[in-house]
């Protein structure tokens, strides 16, 4: 079962930072989960590819690559309007995103480290790691006149309660997901060098190297607990977490769409090739994958959107509470509706298909 553990009161913002957006579905969360369970995770059947990874975490190819060079300083008041609140909307949620893995990481690595020394020391590497992009992005937030205060974050956002089953799937597909959302915008500004607007995205190539190698530690973690993988409840659940994070990316790339649009990117080609090269990488370490090809699985996600930019709308308004509830009640039971169809598509048998898969 999920549960929040709502934080203390916020207090004062410093002066000149930025308020965090609002909580919502697509904002990203901050998680915390069973640490004891945790540490007594066998990893033994994958222990020798997990030691593997910690090396190469170890080694830190990428600790002379996030600095801020003179491409860096000149004014930006040139990216204005529309394309400037997007991007600066960009800035914050990654960067959201990024801290919230280094305090669940670096909390992991804390509670483990006399108890699961492997896992301790992958998890505080990756909190580096996730801890670097965190601050990337604050910084560039800086050349907006705006900065995220990190420490009032901290104590003052809602932490979702996972099981370490769950922390592990959802870890997983978001280092994955991340990869392929990183390296197509990297590959298309470079073949477009025209839409390359900000420095950061020549940064993203070595970027997505530390999501994926984060991936490829929690795949072999993964495959180190055989009832994630191995019966049909975990069949369900694959299921289950695909699906949430592919609506997840879907609803939040269309929602950003003038963000994609502004570097030059059709957001409907962007969210499906990010989907299905995601879904493909992870038939390397789940028992199943989605069937992106069946005709209704896009055309029912971007119906979700549809229908979630409306609710957007309702909510912006200034109707009363008891209309605004009345009037999306409908549109939420619309997109249970149309995700319910997508997970009853027959699933691929990956697990079948491990000795062909690349």
């Amino acid at each position: 079962m999920v549960k929040s553990l709502e934080t203390p009161e916020p207090g004062l913002l410093k002066p000149g930072v930025k308020a965090p957006v609002q909580e919502t579905l697509l904002t990203p969360r901050f998680y915390t989960t069973d640490f004891e369970a945790a540490a007594q995770l066998d990893i033994s059947p994958q222990e020798e590819e997990l030691q593997a990874i910690v090396e190469e975490l170890r080694a830190d190819y990428n600790r002379h690559h996030f600095v801020r060079d003179e491409e860096f300083k000149q004014c930006w008041d040139h990216i204005d309007g529309e394309t400037r609140l997007a991007f600066i909307d960009f800035l914050e949620r990654s960067c959201t995103s990024e801290f919230s893995g280094f305090l669940l990481f670096k909390e992991l690595s804390r509670r483990l480290k006399n108890r699961n020394p492997i896992l301790a020391e992958a998890f505080n590497f990756m909190a580096r790691d996730e801890a670097r992009h965190a601050g990337f992005l604050n910084k560039s937030m800086t050349d907006f006149n705006l900065s995220l205060d990190l420490s009032y974050l901290t104590k003052n956002r809602t932490y979702t309660f996972f099981p370490p089953e769950w922390i592990i799937y959802a870890v997983y597909l978001s280092e994955k997901i991340g990869y392929w959302r990183y390296i197509l915008v990297y590959r298309h500004l470079q073949k477009h060098p025209e839409h390359q607007i900000y420095p950061l995205f020549r940064k993203f190539e070595s970027w997505c190297q530390d999501e994926n190698r984060h991936g490829d530690f929690f795949k072999a973690l993964l495959r180190s607990q055989p009832q994630l993988w191995n019966n049909w409840k975990a069949r369900l659940w694959v299921r289950f977490f695909l699906l949430s994070v592919f609506a997840t990316h879907t609803l939040t790339v269309f929602e950003r769409a003038k963000f994609y649009q502004s570097i030059g990117i059709d957001p409907r080609e962007y969210n499906t090739r990010v989907i299905q090269e995601t879904n493909n990488t992870a038939a390397r370490a789940f028992p199943l994958t989605l069937n992106t090809n069946h005709p209704d699985f896009f055309r029912r996600l971007e119906q979700c959107s549809d229908l979630n930019l409306k609710l957007a709308e309702i909510n912006n308004s200034n109707r009363p509470k008891i209309v605004k509830f009345c009037q999306k009640l409908p549109l939420i039971a619309s997109i249970v509706g149309h995700l319910l169809q997508i997970y009853l598509i027959k699933a691929v048998d990956a697990e079948s298909l491990r000795g062909t898969v690349h």
